[in-house]
């Protein structure tokens, strides 16, 4: 079963993920991702501000986790809950839907191979 994950470009998200930083307690989601098989597959779905998602930084975070394997549903642009209009926000319920049965189906047949 993959995992599907919204993810911010704050604290303790996108950051955490990429740093190496050990995880809070607090936050199941960084736990459960640094305990993930990475053999099995994991999407995320960004979703910030726009001026979060065009900061140089973000760019090379999302490339960290592409790296490990990890599969991106790119957001998309529209007018944020901030008022700000752009990209940001969270990829459309039928895109993440998509996305996953192409990632299931390519991983049910790598599986059997």
């Amino acid at each position: 079963m993959p995992q599907i994950w919204p993810i911010t470009a704050g604290v303790p998200h996108l950051t955490v993920l990429c740093s190496g930083l050990e995880p809070d307690s607090q936050c199941p989601k960084t736990c459960v991702i640094r305990a993930w098989d990475c053999r099995k597959p994991l999407l995320f779905c960004p979703a910030m501000n726009t001026v979060m998602w065009e900061h140089p930084i973000t760019a090379q975070q999302l490339g960290q986790l592409k790296a490990f394997g990890y599969v991106e549903i790119p957001c998309v642009a529209k007018k944020l809950v901030c008022g700000d209009q752009g990209l940001g926000a969270m990829a459309e319920v039928g895109t993440i839907v998509d996305k996953v049965k192409e990632v299931l189906f390519q991983h049910c047949g790598s599986q059997q191979s």
